[in-house]
This record gives C-alpha cells, sequence and structure tokens, in this order.
C-alpha cells in the first residue's frame, strides 16, 4: 500500500507543475508578448468601433458635382465614467436644456439594451460647427467622445426627385440587411440614393480598443494590427445634365407637372423634372430634418411625390402619331388619306368634337398639324373593326400589342425604384366592365389618347425617342458609369417596336415638324405634337411630345403641365426652349413665351402657393 501512494506522489506533483508551468507561460504571454497589456493591469476587455466610409460622390454626365458630403457627429457617452462635469456649460454647447441631458444620460440600465460601462448614443446629428466649438471643452466632460460620420451636402437646390435622401434605417431594414446596418445609420430612401445604396454606402471598417473596468479606453489593441479600415462607397457619374436639369426646374417653377428628357441613341435621361420639387439640402440628415420633412409631407401639392415616374395621364393627342402608326402599319391607311371633317365626327345620334380647321385635312400630315379628332377616330375603327363591326376583339388584341412595344403600360424598367406601369385597357378588360357587349364607338376616346389608356411622363419622352429612332429604344436610364472603381455599368441594349418601316415614320415625323412651326427654333428643325387633355376634375392638361434635331437627333422629350390648357401654351414653349438650350447652350431669342416662362410671369390660376 505504501508503494502505491508513493506513486500517486509523483504523479499528484507532476500535475502541480505543469500548471504552473501553464500560469507562468499565460503571465509571460500577458506581461511579455502583449505590448498592450504590459503596464495596464485593469484590461477587462476589448471594444470595437465602427468606422463609418465616406459614401460616394454623385455627378452630371460632364462630372459636375451634385452630391458631396459633410462630416456630422453623434456625441457617444459611456455612463460609469460621467464625473463632476458643468452641466450648464455642456448644455449651452450643444443648445440643450437640462432636461434633455437628464434624459439622454439616465437610461434603463436594467435591461439589455443600455449598461453603465458601454458606450451609447448620447446625442446624434450634431453639425461640424457645433461640434467644433464644444471640442474645445471637451476635455472638461469625462465619459464623452465622438463618432464620425458623413452625410449628404448638396451644391445646388436641383434634382430632389432623381437624386433622393437618406433617412436613418428601419427595423425591417435591419434585419433584412443581417444586420449590416445597426440602429442609428443611414441608408437611401428614394431616388439613385435608394437605387445604388450598395455602391454608394461602401463598406464599414473597424477599430479595435483596449477598455479597462470602467469602461475607458485604454489604447489601441495590438497596436492596430486587427484594425479594419473603412471601403468609401462608390461614386456615381449619372446621365443627367444639370445645366438643363437646373433650366427645366426654373420653368416649371410655379407648377404642377413634369419633363423627362432622353438621348434618343443612348437612352441617357438628361433631365428629369418632377414639379413642385424642393431643395435636397432641406432633407439632409440634421437635427431640423424632421421638421422640414412633414413641411413637405403635409403640402397639398405634394412636393414628395415625383410626376416624372409615378404621374399616370391620359396622353391626349400627343398619342396621334403612334395611332397614325399603327394605321399604316396595318394597311388602313396612307400618306395621303385626308378626310371631310366639319367639325365633329358622327355616329348614329352621337357627336364627338373637333375644332376647325384653318385648312382641308387632305392627307395625314394635316392631320396631325392641325390634330384632327375625325381623321383619327375614323382610322381607330377601321383598325378595330378590321375583322367586322361585330368584332372588335382580334382588332383591339392587336391595338394592344403594338402599345406595348411601344413600352405603354408596362415599366419601362428604370434605374429608379417606383416606376408605375400606366394603363392599356385590354380585350379583358372591356369584356368585364361591358359584359362582352362592346364595339369601336364604344371606346371611341381610345383613337385621340383619351379613356382608360394612362401613361406616364417618362414613357411619353421614350415615345418620343421612338419617333426619332423610326422604331427602336434604348431603356431609358440616370447611370452612365462609376468613378474610380471597377464595377462595370450596365449594357442596355437596343429594343424593337412592331413598327420598324422608316417610311412610315417619316411620313408622321413630316407632319409632327409642322407642328412645330408655332414654337420655332433658329436653324433647328424639330419634331413634336402637342395635347390639350380633357380633365374631368378642372381645366384641361397641357402636353407635348418632341424630338430635335429632325435628322440625327440628339435630343427627344416630354413635357407635361396640370391644369393650363392647351397645349401650346404652354408645354410646346417649354419644350422649344429646352431644345435650344441643350443644343445652342444658351437661348438665342427673345419671345413672349421665353419671357413669361423664364421671370415666371404665369397666369393666377396656374400659381402654386407655398404652405
Amino acid at each position: 500500500m505504501k508503494n502505491v501512494y508513493a506513486g500517486r506522489q509523483f504523479i499528484v506533483m507532476g500535475v502541480i507543475a505543469l500548471a504552473g508551468f501553464l500560469l507562468l507561460g499565460k503571465s509571460f504571454q500577458l506581461q511579455v508578448l502583449n505590448a498592450a497589456a504590459t503596464s495596464k493591469g485593469n484590461i477587462t476587455g476589448v471594444q470595437a468601433m465602427t468606422m463609418y466610409p465616406s459614401r460616394g460622390l454623385i455627378f452630371d454626365r460632364d462630372t459636375t458635382l451634385m452630391v458631396n458630403n459633410k462630416a456630422i457627429y453623434d456625441l457617444k457617452v459611456t455612463y460609469n465614467q460621467v464625473k463632476n462635469i458643468d452641466t450648464a456649460k455642456f448644455c449651452k454647447l450643444l443648445e440643450i436644456d437640462k432636461s434633455t441631458f437628464e434624459k439622454n444620460l439616465n437610461k434603463n440600465f436594467r435591461s439589455i439594451r443600455y449598461a453603465r460601462h458601454i458606450p451609447f448614443n448620447f446625442i446624434s446629428k450634431v453639425s461640424a460647427r457645433q461640434f467644433a466649438t464644444f471640442q474645445e471643452s471637451m476635455y472638461e466632460f469625462p465619459g464623452f467622445f465622438e463618432e464620425l460620420r458623413n452625410v449628404r451636402d448638396y451644391n445646388y437646390p436641383v434634382g430632389g426627385h432623381v437624386l433622393g435622401y437618406l433617412s436613418e434605417v428601419g427595423p425591417l431594414k435591419i434585419k433584412e440587411s443581417e444586420r449590416y446596418y445597426m440602429e442609428g445609420d443611414y441608408i437611401g430612401v428614394t431616388g439613385l440614393e435608394s437605387q445604388y445604396e450598395e455602391l454608394l454606402r461602401g463598406q464599414k471598417g473597424e477599430k479595435l480598443f483596449l477598455r479597462d473596468n470602467l469602461g475607458r479606453i485604454e489604447g489601441s489593441y495590438q497596436d492596430g494590427a486587427q484594425d479594419q479600415p473603412a471601403i468609401s462607397g462608390t461614386s456615381i457619374l449619372t446621365t443627367l445634365d444639370f445645366d438643363l436639369q437646373q433650366y427645366g426646374e426654373q420653368l416649371l417653377q410655379n407648377k404642377i407637372g413634369a419633363i423627362v428628357a432622353i438621348e434618343p441613341s443612348t437612352g441617357e435621361i438628361l433631365a428629369f423634372i418632377s414639379s413642385p420639387s424642393y431643395d435636397p439640402s432641406v432633407l439632409s440628415i440634421n437635427r431640423n430634418r424632421s421638421t422640414a420633412f412633414d413641411t413637405l409631407k403635409n403640402n397639398k401639392n405634394k412636393p414628395l411625390f415625383n410626376r416624372a415616374l409615378k404621374a399616370q395621364y391620359p396622353p391626349g393627342s400627343t398619342f396621334k402619331p403612334l395611332m397614325s402608326l399603327i394605321g399604316l402599319a396595318e394597311n388602313k391607311t396612307t400618306p395621303f388619306r385626308g378626310t371631310a371633317c366639319s367639325g365633329a365626327y358622327y355616329y348614329k345620334n352621337l357627336r364627338f368634337g373637333c375644332r376647325t380647321h384653318s385648312e382641308p385635312i387632305s392627307n395625314m400630315k394635316k392631320a396631325i398639324q392641325y390634330s384632327c379628332n375625325t381623321y383619327y377616330f375614323e382610322l381607330f375603327r377601321d383598325v378595330i373593326d378590321q375583322d367586322g363591326f361585330g368584332d372588335p376583339k382580334e382588332g383591339m388584341q392587336k391595338f394592344d400589342d403594338y402599345l406595348k412595344s411601344f413600352g405603354l403600360g408596362q415599366p419601362l424598367n428604370i434605374d429608379l425604384e417606383g416606376e408605375t406601369d400606366g394603363n392599356v385597357p385590354t380585350v379583358d378588360y372591356y369584356n368585364k366592365i361591358y359584359r362582352g357587349s362592346w364595339s369601336s364607338p364604344t371606346i371611341l376616346s381610345l383613337a385621340i389618347g383619351q379613356g382608360e389608356l394612362l401613361v406616364t411622363p417618362i414613357q411619353l419622352a421614350n415615345l418620343a425617342a421612338i419617333f426619332a429612332n423610326k422604331g427602336s429604344y434604348y431603356e431609358p436610364h440616370l447611370v452612365k458609369g462609376f468613378i474610380n472603381s471597377n464595377v462595370e455599368p450596365k449594357r442596355y441594349e437596343k429594343k424593337t417596336t412592331l413598327i420598324t418601316n422608316p417610311a412610315f415614320y417619316d411620313a408622321v415625323n413630316d407632319g409632327m415638324e409642322l407642328v412645330t412651326q408655332g414654337a420655332p427654333i433658329l436653324d433647328i428643325p424639330y419634331c413634336g405634337k402637342t395635347g390639350t387633355v380633357q380633365n374631368p376634375h378642372g381645366a384641361d392638361h397641357s402636353t407635348f411630345i418632341s424630338f430635335a434635331p429632325k435628322e440625327n437627333p440628339k435630343i427627344a422629350l416630354a413635357v407635361y403641365v396640370e391644369n393650363s390648357g392647351f397645349g401650346s401654351i404652354y408645354a410646346r414653349p417649354i419644350a422649344s426652349l429646352m431644345i435650344e438650350r441643350y443644343i445652342k447652350g444658351d437661348i438665342n431669342r427673345e419671345d413672349p413665351y421665353r419671357v413669361m416662362l423664364e421671370k415666371r410671369m404665369f397666369n393666377s390660376n396656374l400659381l402654386i402657393k407655398d404652405e
């Protein structure tokens, strides 16, 4: 028995010796190998601090800087470190009252959200100017430290709807991002800021610090060897022409409507304007943003609503050139067909009105020039009733197919969220509402772009681009490329409509050229079509589609001005000024329209009063 216990004694001694060596090794690691801990016996952990990247910048097509960044600060605090501070001075520097100070500092430390030894957010959105003043006295306020953020800064009060804005991320986005975003982070909500969020935001970094048992920072962990630097966001080169965008917004001031301009050969959007608009700087992240947002949200004129992308309007007579093309493609008319118009079209005891023309409608060009309703009522019925008056369904289906091939009744997949479809009524739709009993006279208003047919301004502008290209288009888009990045922009393929015969387009475009004689541009022959859209809720809407020059077009656009009467009164002159500005770089004419529009001398019933 004695020998057995003697053996166990050596085993126990060996275990004790091994434990001693392990403790000595750990002590050597802590005191010698880890330089950060050689002089700090009270280190209790490592704290990670998020390093926020600079957000990508946004430029126009000629690298005019439209969206920049500016510094803003979140003030953090570790409760356990706050000792004997001058509360009155602290509050004065940050422009807060004592009750706010106490509310922001004294949290529910029994909850899992806050702890006395772990930093939490004391106040957000401190401007660089205010923080600079506070920072001079920051040494007097132990426990407080800053976290630098970058928020948006706008060089011009232009492009609010297309650029978009940032806001604090909500719980759902935090969850969807798998915790990439954290509470208090900012995210793009609308416009390009939202569409290209993943590129613009960059990549967060992380800096590690040693923390003592009071929560104080005691230096960098491993001299920063484990730190991850933030990676700046990708900057965007847009397709926008800043000068044209700014000028168009000026022309639409005090009006409700939209302008969209496209480069036909590429689908690049040159101007994307919704009115009323807003200065994007008022929605920049700051402590007054909520008030500014509520003011815009409650404005009855809906300045936050992007009409260029989402508004759905009847196209009115701007639809007649497309009706002409369909008639030609279906062999139901020729460029030389005319009509006898006595100021109305009659069917049985029904009368469908038309304006008096200064000369006979002897051919298609004159029908387009004088916007003859009678001509298009007749043509529409010929297309719809091609299988006989009692069977309009096949003709209507062909009609729908043509419209959809021209991008109507469906999103064009522009690189902005929230695009609406418009509406192209179908055979099924009419069968449902008329219980299968309907004919071409039932839906005759479609012939002149009224009735159930609805389009968006971006679709109208794209329609003008199709006329310019004689049967094809590229998906309209707002991003041309990326700066200092290996990210490749999307390549847009040409789309072709169901009508590609260039002779058909030549016939229609000749008529559209005659329409522009009321708003000529020196040395620039161009094509267009006015529309005066019936509005059951008030004054008619004024609209115009156009492209220029007639040969080798460089710009196609649509203008829509609500409640402003004839298309020739507001929409056509606005379009002509936009075209001249873009092609010539300036306006080299003095006429009443330019004076009226540029100086904003509008009819009183069009004025938008600020709320």
